[in-house]
C-alpha cells in the first residue's frame, strides 16, 4: 500500500503546518490586535490599553508570534524608558479585513448566541 503523500496547504491533514496558523488567526487578540493596527502603528502600551482585559504577557506573547509569522513588525525607539511601536506588514494587511470580519460578525449576533447559550444551559 502506498503512502499518501502529505499536501502543503492541506489544513484538513493533521500535519499541515496551515494549521499553526490557524490556531494563531484564530485567537480573540490577534483578531483584535489586527484590527487596531491596520489603522496605523500603535505602541505598546497603546495597545495594552486599547485591548482590554489583555495581560502584558499575552500581549507580548501575541505580538512575537505575529511578528514571527510576518504579520507585524517591531520598532524600537531609543527613548528614556525604551518605547517600542508595532505596525502590521504587507502580509498582515491581506489578513486583517478578513479576521475583521469575525469580530464583526460577533458583535452583531451576540444576542443570539447567548440567548442560544442560555437555551442550551436550560435543557435538563
Amino acid at each position: 500500500m502506498a503512502m499518501k503523500k502529505e499536501r502543503k496547504g492541506d489544513a484538513y491533514s493533521a500535519r499541515c503546518p496551515a494549521r499553526l496558523v490557524l490556531d494563531q488567526i484564530g485567537d480573540k487578540w490577534t483578531v483584535l490586535l489586527l484590527g487596531v493596527l491596520v489603522k496605523q502603528p500603535t505602541r505598546f502600551n497603546e495597545l495594552k490599553r486599547r485591548l482590554q482585559g489583555v495581560s502584558q504577557k499575552m500581549l507580548g506573547q501575541t505580538l512575537k508570534k505575529l511578528e514571527r509569522n510576518g504579520l507585524v513588525t517591531r520598532q524600537v525607539f531609543a527613548t528614556v524608558p525604551v518605547s517600542v511601536e508595532y505596525a502590521i506588514t504587507p502580509l498582515g494587511r491581506t489578513l486583517a479585513g478578513t479576521v475583521d470580519a469575525l469580530r464583526q460578525w460577533a458583535e452583531q449576533h451576540i444576542d443570539e448566541v447567548a440567548r442560544a447559550q442560555e437555551r442550551f444551559d436550560a435543557r435538563p
